[in-house]
């Protein structure tokens, strides 16, 4: 419910794709079970190739996707997600991943936690690549694939990570980890994140997520920890559009909006000149 208006809150879950269809598809199959169905389910698509697009055409018909796409010109995820912000229309905004498969009450937990003045920072568990690999429709379906039993059984060993899983969502209150914007698992208020101009296109990979949460923190807004409450499953992968260069780009940015606590960005959804 939105505090403001009284009315039921509208919730859209936005996904950063890229050339993975394999792993995009076992995302999806988290939405199709959810307590909550996404009023919007917006694929951000940073320039992936047709096996994508025939993937959602596939499940067009039992989710409510709205694929945004541009050309591949490299690594241009900020952008992309700044098309899907504009493409939005629900008030309540979760981002995450092609590589995350939602635990069924994700959404529900994001829209029961969601409170004015505030941003939401979930948590995830990562997975080997035999397990990414192994995880069926079925697991994800019944919630197996999230019981630690299960993944114990396919070989995960137990590490403190595990706690995650366990429900404890007491922990969300003693956990020395700070609350910031983390791309796999976070939402905020729609009119919030438009408030700072969405993501700066200026960044690539490497705490392009962080840097607009450090803007949301500006602007007022406080990070609430819910890493034991809002769980996604992190489907292992390689990382080769990592560059140093870029990494370091980054953290000059991300330097200058906490050195003058920076609320908005003038490389964000709107561009100087822009109208409207």
């Amino acid at each position: 419910m939105d505090q403001r208006t009284d009315r039921p809150m509208t919730m859209a879950v936005v996904i950063s794709t890229y050339n993975n269809p394999e792993w995009l598809e076992k995302t999806l199959w988290g939405y199709l079970c959810q307590e909550r169905m996404a009023d919007e389910l917006i694929i951000a698509d940073d320039g992936s190739t047709e096996a994508t697009a025939a993937l959602l055409r596939r499940y067009r018909d039992r989710l409510p996707i709205r694929h945004v796409w541009h050309e591949d010109k490299g690594f241009r995820k900020t952008k992309i997600l700044n098309e899907a912000l504009k493409a939005a229309t629900a008030d309540y905004l979760i981002f995450t991943d092609q590589d995350c498969i939602p635990r069924r009450d994700f959404i529900a937990m994001h829209e029961r936690l969601a409170r004015r003045g505030c941003f939401l920072s979930g948590g995830y568990f990562k997975l080997p690549m035999a397990v990414s690999k192994a995880i069926t429709c079925e697991d994800v379906a019944c919630g197996r694939a999230f019981s630690y039993g299960w993944l114990k059984e396919q070989g995960v060993h137990w590490s403190f990570k595990c706690t995650k899983l366990m429900g404890w969502t007491w922990m969300n209150l003693l956990t020395p980890t700070r609350a910031t914007w983390n791309g796999m698992n976070s939402s905020a208020w729609r009119e919030d994140i438009l408030r700072v101009n969405g993501f700066d296109e200026r960044m690539q990979y490497g705490g392009e997520d962080r840097e607009m949460g450090e803007r949301l923190v500006n602007l007022g807004l406080r990070g609430r920890q819910i890493r034991y409450s809002a769980i996604v499953l992190h489907l292992d992968h390689s990382r080769p559009y990592v560059n140093r260069e870029a990494l370091e780009r980054n953290m000059e940015i991300r330097r200058q909006t906490r050195r003058w606590h920076a609320v908005t960005t003038a490389f964000g959804v709107k561009k100087p000149g822009m109208e409207g």
